[in-house]
């Protein structure tokens, strides 16, 4: 398995449930430590998607192009 395969199948949802758990950590209210740590749990995994989100997905096997290439100009 490549990089670019675990990037698309593990990392880039994982820094999306990240986010998600930091939403949920900052407004709970009975944990004050989850509280207080929400935004960095939050800023992490924007910061992880962003990285995980520039990293093209890989080729398809004998077409030589890539999924999702976007606008070409």
């Amino acid at each position: 398995m490549s990089f670019r395969a675990i990037n698309q199948k593990y990392l880039e949802p994982g820094s999306q449930i990240l986010m998600v758990l930091g939403i949920v950590a900052l407004c709970q209210p009975w944990n004050m430590l989850l509280h207080t740590y929400g935004l960095t749990i939050i800023l992490i995994g924007l910061i992880g998607f962003n990285i995980t989100s520039k990293i093209a997905p890989e080729e398809k096997a004998g077409t030589g192009q890539m999924r999702n290439r976007g606008a070409q100009h």
